[in-house]
C-alpha cells in the first residue's frame, strides 16, 4: 500500500542552486547536463522508479529468492523484466566512463537517480550498485586487457559484478580470512575458500557476475599485508568476448535475512575457479578499497533513500487518519476528529525525519560533487581538497545517514500506529530493509574508529584543519546576511563544540586508546551535526536568494522553515555529544567482563 514520488524539486533545487553545478561546466561531462538535460534525467528516473520499482518492492519481500538444487538463483517475479528495462535505459553508465560505453556524466547526477532506485526498491538497486562499484574497481586496478575484456558489458548491464571479503570466521578482521590462490603456468590462480553475506552473489539478471575475491596466495605473509585481490568471473570470458566455460564457483546458499528479501545474499563457494590478479600480489585491500569506500557511499545513500520514502508514507497518513482532536482546539469541526497531522508529537516525528532527510540529501551531493571534482578537476589543489573531503566525510556519511536513516523510518512507522505494525501497509518492509545499511560495509562502529583513529590522524590533520578553516570562511563571508543570521550562529556554535571535542581527543585518546573507542561515536556524530549544519546554512543561502529575486515559492519558505527546525530541534543534540565525549572511557571500562 506504500507509494513513492521522486523529490525532483529538491533534488533539482540541490544540484542548480546549492552546488550550482553549472559552474563546473569546462570539466569532463558536466557540459553534457546543463540544467534541462538534467530534469529530463531525473523526470524520466522518478517514473521508472515510481512506475516499475516500486510496485515490485513489497511483491518481492514476500517472494525473496530462489535457489535451486543446480545452484541457480531466480530473483522474484518482475524483477528480470524491470531490469532489462533498467539496463536498455542506460541507467547503468549514467556517469562511467565514454571510453568502455558509458555516458561520462557527473557522478552527482548519478547519485541522484540512484536514490531514486533506491528508494524505490532498495533490494533491486542493490544488484546495479554493487555492479557499478566492482567495475569501478577494474577501471581504476585493472590492466588494459582486463578493462577492455569486462567493462564495456559491465557498465552496459549485461554483465554484473560482487565484491567477496567476509568468510564465516573473519568479517572485518581480514587478516583471519583462509581463502587460498594457487598459482598456475598460464598465470591465472585457482580459487579455494568459502565466501559469506554476498550480496548479489547469484542471479538471473544478467548472463555473468564478475566476482572480485580478497585471497591469500600460496606464501604470502598472514594479516592484511599479504591479501591480494582476483577477478573470478562466472563464466569465462572467452579471447572474443563470447562466454566460454562455467567457473569452480557456485551459490551454497541464500542467507535467510530480517530485511532485503529480493537481493539474493548468497554463501558462495570456491573450488578451484579461475581467477586473475587485479592490481599488485599482497596489495588486494588497497584496490578493495576502491570498491569498499564508493559502496559505503552508497549504503549511506540508501539510509537516506529510506528515510525519504518513508516519511512521504508517513506524511500521506498523517493527513488522512483521523483521530482525536487538537490540543488548541477542532481543526476540522465537520469531521468526526482531526487528522492527526495537527498533533504536535506527530509533527515532532516527520520534522525531525524531514531536517535529516533533506539536510542528508544535500550533504551526499556534495559528496558525489567531491567525487566528480576528484576524478575530472585540473586542478592539483582541488583535487586535493576533494580527495581529503571525501576520506573525511565517508566514514561519518555511512554511519550516521544509515543509523539516522534506520531510526526515523521507525518514527514513521510510529505515525501509523499499529498499522504501522502490519505488513500489509508497507511500513515494517521499511525497518527492516533499513537495518542492515548500519551493519555492511563495516559496522557503524568501526567507521567510528576509521575517523578517529585514522582520518583524524592523517596528513597530519590536514583534512580536518581544511574543513574547519572552510566553514569559518562561509560564516565570514556570509556575517552582513540578516537572513541568514541564525543558520550561522548554529553554524559557528556547534563548530566551536566539534573543535573542543577534537581537543580533548588530542590530549586523551592518545594516553588512552579506550578513551578514543569510547569517545568515537559520540564525536562522529558531533562531526555530522556540523557538516548538517553546514549544508543547512548553504540551503538557507540559496534559498534566502531566490526570494531576494523574487524567483520563491512554497517551495523555498518550506526550505527555510524545515532549516529553522533543524536549528531549533536537532542541533542541541551537540551538546549531549561533547558532554559524553568528555566523561572518556572510564565508568565504560570499569565493569568486569564476567560481569556482563
Amino acid at each position: 500500500m506504500t507509494s513513492y514520488t521522486a523529490p525532483i524539486k529538491d533534488m533539482q533545487f540541490i544540484l542548480q542552486d546549492v552546488l550550482q553545478i553549472s559552474k563546473y561546466s569546462n570539466l569532463p561531462g558536466f557540459a553534457d547536463a546543463p540544467a534541462d538535460v538534467v530534469e529530463a534525467i531525473l523526470e524520466e528516473g522518478a517514473k521508472f522508479a515510481s512506475n516499475v520499482l516500486h510496485p515490485l518492492n513489497r511483491s518481492g519481500d514476500k517472494e525473496g529468492c530462489t535457489r535451486h538444487p543446480d545452484g541457480s538463483v531466480t530473483t522474484p517475479k518482475g524483477f528480470k523484466e524491470a531490469y532489462a528495462v533498467f539496463r536498455e535505459g542506460g541507467w547503468q553508465g549514467l556517469s562511467a566512463d565514454p571510453e568502455y560505453g558509458g555516458q561520462g556524466l557527473p557522478s552527482v547526477i548519478a547519485m541522484a537517480t540512484s536514490e531514486m532506485v533506491t528508494s524505490a526498491n532498495m533490494a533491486f538497486g542493490m544488484y546495479p550498485g554493487l555492479a557499478r562499484g566492482a567495475a569501478d574497481t577494474i577501471h581504476a586496478h585493472g590492466t588494459e586487457e582486463q578493462k577492455r575484456a569486462y567493462l564495456p558489458k559491465m557498465i552496459s548491464g549485461e554483465w554484473s559484478g560482487t565484491m567477496n571479503l567476509t568468510e564465516p570466521h573473519c568479517g572485518t578482521d581480514l587478516g583471519l580470512l583462509k581463502t587460498r590462490a594457487t598459482p598456475q603456468a598460464d598465470g591465472t590462480y585457482k580459487i579455494n575458500g568459502t565466501k559469506i553475506f554476498i550480496s548479489a552473489g547469484e542471479h538471473d539478471l544478467t548472463e555473468n557476475i564478475i566476482h572480485l575475491v580478497l585471497a591469500r596466495i600460496e606464501g604470502a605473509p598472514e594479516g592484511v599485508k599479504g591479501i591480494s585481490l582476483f577477478i573470478v568471473p562466472k563464466f569465462l570470458v572467452n579471447p572474443d568476448g563470447s562466454l566460454g566455460a562455467r567457473n569452480g564457483v557456485s551459490c551454497g546458499s541464500i542467507e535467510e535475512k530480517m530485511g532485503i528479501h529480493a537481493n539474493s545474499t548468497c554463501v558462495m563457494n570456491y573450488d578451484d575457479a579461475t581467477g586473475y590478479l587485479i592490481g599488485e600480489e599482497n596489495k588486494g585491500l588497497r584496490a578493495m578499497f576502491t570498491m569498499m569506500n564508493e559502496a559505503r557511499l552508497g549504503v549511506a545513500m540508501q539510509g537516506m533513500a529510506i528515510s525519504e520514502v518513508s516519511y512521504q508514507n508517513g506524511a500521506a497518513y498523517a493527513k488522512e487518519r483521523l483521530q482525536g482532536r487538537a490540543l488548541t482546539g477542532p481543526v476540522a469541526p465537520d469531521k468526526p476528529a482531526d487528522p492527526i497531522i495537527v498533533h504536535p508529537d506527530v509533527r515532532r516525528m516527520l520534522m525531525d525525519q524531514r531536517a535529516f532527510t533533506e539536510g542528508a540529501r544535500a550533504w551526499m551531493y556534495k559528496a558525489a560533487l567531491a567525487a566528480d571534482l576528484l576524478h575530472k578537476s585540473g586542478d592539483e589543489e582541488e583535487r586535493r581538497k576533494a580527495d581529503d573531503y571525501l576520506g573525511l566525510m565517508t566514514p561519518v556519511l555511512k554511519s550516521y545517514l544509515t543509523e539516522k536513516g534506520y531510526w526515523h523510518a521507525t518514527n514513521a512507522q510510529q505515525v501509523l500506529g499499529g498499522h504501522g505494525y502490519i505488513a500489509e501497509w508497507g511500513m515494517e518492509q521499511f525497518v527492516r530493509d533499513a537495518r542492515i545499511a548500519m551493519i555492511y560495509e563495516g559496522a557503524n562502529g568501526i567507521q567510528a574508529l576509521d575517523l578517529v583513529g585514522r582520518k583524524l590522524m592523517k596528513d597530519g590533520g590536514r583534512a580536518w584543519q581544511t574543513y574547519f578553516a572552510e566553514i569559518d570562511e562561509f560564516i565570514a563571508e556570509n556575517a552582513g546576511e540578516e537572513g541568514l543570521k541564525p543558520f550561522l550562529d548554529g553554524l559557528a556554535s556547534v563548530k566551536a563544540d566539534l573543535v573542543e571535542a577534537t581537543q580533548w581527543m588530542a590530549s586523551n585518546a592518545m594516553g588512552d586508546f579506550n578513551n578514543a573507542g569510547a569517545s568515537s561515536m559520540d564525536y562522529l556524530q558531533l562531526f555530522a551535526l556540523v557538516a548538517l549544519a553546514h549544508i543547512w546554512a548553504e540551503m538557507a543561502k540559496a534559498a534566502l536568494a531566490k526570494k531576494a529575486a523574487g524567483e520563491a515559492d512554497d517551495f523555498h519558505e518550506a526550505k527555510l522553515i524545515t532549516g529553522r527546525y533543524f536549528l531549533d530541534r536537532v542541533l542541541p543534540e551537540a551538546k549531549a555529544h561533547l558532554g559524553k565525549i568528555k566523561t572518556g572511557a572510564k565508568s565504560m571500562m570499569a565493569l568486569p567482563a564476567a560481569a556482563f
